[in-house]
């Protein structure tokens, strides 16, 4: 069912997710999404999105609503990524609006009391210099707890400043959300290009400021609502291929996270992704799939290896995949097209590569799909997406991935995630390798992913 919002789901014909602004009242967790149809090309590459909706009280069972913030004046080139803030009862979507013309963007927000019907506002608001008002874009408002003063949080550049200090948050303070006031920059991540889709949120007692270069979530935490901010040993959510993350919490002091993965080919925009944040002990965040989005499975597979021909014992027992210098794998035949998998896998001393492929037929070589690199402490997936600063590769690892269509989705140990499209390929074999050494292959379970309809 199109209508069932979970992990990979994009709206039905030529449109895609684009940037997701997910927010959470109280009982309803909702996700407003930048629609696109064409990459971005619309309107002479401005893009043409609007701001599309869907809603959940559980997320089970989800409500498609009408478009939240639509285009309504042709000058209109695009309405941009932002956040939506509650105050005293009234849902404000703050947005930027990307000129035809290619004035400084005009900020704006809508107004609405059921967070589903919007009215947009005659107010806006273009930045100054020493910002550059054209590229102003993506608008995050918070208040600051101890005093009641409102902030915003805008991705633009220092007009006046080379280089990587060139991208920044704008910052402007107001008392009132009508009249604001810009300030210094909020920060300079000293990233390539600007940082965007930022967000702001507060987490026992924690504080913490997201934003995307790249495309790639990272955050900054402190124990200040304003900081000085601190950058984590690992600051980035995903790999290269989920991009710009936000999240909102949700029931049980739960956050969850949506972000989307380009379509195939590259471009902006394709499926839906979504992430559990789990906060550690030091205040540190980790991710992890969100149990109740993911798709639906069926009954394990039984399986048999067939290669090599002397094959080890059945995969409920566990077998190992030796190689001396070179590759080596033990495979598996009738597997299907898409596919939940979860394995531990424990490396020895001195293997340099392991892995997974899928999709492999009789006459293939075998090309890994998924690859674990100890050494270099990398995840990839081939010719697409990369993790890295990835601990514990050359231990035991507990591995939880998605197979559907083009699209891959890995969990590793429950605190680390990569998603990424895949070569396309119509084998049936699944092989696991190993290089340098010898892997252990433990609990390997396979279920067929099925059909489901909105329940």
């Amino acid at each position: 069912d199109d209508r069932a919002v979970r992990e990979f789901w994009k709206p039905r014909g030529n449109a895609a997710v684009g940037d997701c602004m997910p927010f959470f009242d109280g009982e309803r967790w909702h996700l407003y999404y930048l629609v696109d149809r064409h990459a971005h090309r619309s309107k002479w590459g401005l893009g043409a999105h609007q701001w599309a909706h869907a809603s959940t009280t559980d997320l089970v069972h989800w409500e498609h609503h009408p478009m939240a913030v639509p285009i309504t004046d042709e000058k209109e080139g695009s309405i941009c990524t932002g956040s939506v803030f509650l105050d005293g009862g009234e849902y404000r979507a703050w947005y930027a609006v990307r000129s035809i013309d290619g004035s400084p963007a005009p900020l704006g927000y809508a107004s609405s009391r059921d967070g589903v019907h919007f009215t947009k506002s005659e107010w806006s608001q273009t930045l100054t210099a020493p910002y550059t008002g054209a590229s102003a874009r993506d608008p995050h408002v918070f208040q600051d707890p101890r005093d009641g003063l409102f902030h915003m949080l805008v991705t633009t550049s220092q007009a006046d400043v080379a280089g990587n200090d060139r991208g920044c948050l704008a910052h402007l303070i107001s008392r009132d959300l009508q009249t604001w006031k810009q300030q210094p920059p909020f920060i300079v991540p000293g990233l390539p290009g600007e940082p965007e889709c930022c967000e702001w949120f507060e987490w026992n007692g924690w504080y913490y400021l997201v934003f995307s270069n790249g495309g790639i979530a990272r955050y900054r935490m402190s124990r200040h609502p304003l900081g000085p901010w601190i950058a984590p040993a690992v600051s980035a959510f995903d790999g290269n291929r989920c991009n710009v993350m936000k999240s909102a919490p949700w029931h049980d002091h739960r956050r969850i996270g949506a972000a989307f993965l380009p379509r195939a080919g590259g471009g902006y925009a394709g499926n839906v992704v979504f992430r559990e944040l789990v906060q550690q002990a030091d205040g540190t965040l980790t991710t992890r799939f969100v149990p109740e989005l993911m798709p639906k499975t069926g009954e394990p597979l039984r399986l048999q290896p067939v290669l090599p021909e002397a094959g080890p014992t059945t995969p409920a027992g566990g077998f190992v995949v030796r190689s001396d210098t070179a590759q080596s794998a033990i495979a598996f035949n009738g597997l299907p097209h898409d596919l939940h998998l979860t394995v531990r896998l424990r490396p020895a001393a001195g293997v340099t590569a392991l892995g997974i492929a899928f999709r492999g037929a009789d006459d293939d070589k075998l090309v890994p799909i998924l690859r674990l690199l100890p050494v270099q402490r990398r995840i990839e997936v081939t010719g697409e997406a990369t993790l890295t600063d990835v601990e514990g590769l050359g231990a035991e690892v507990a591995l939880e991935l998605y197979l559907k269509d083009d699209m891959l989705d890995v969990c590793l140990n429950g605190r680390r995630t990569l998603s990424s499209r895949v070569p396309p390929a119509a084998g049936d074999r699944l092989a696991f390798f190993s290089e340098g050494g010898e892997t252990r292959v433990e609990a390997l379970e396979v279920r067929p992913l099925v059909v489901a309809e909105q329940p």
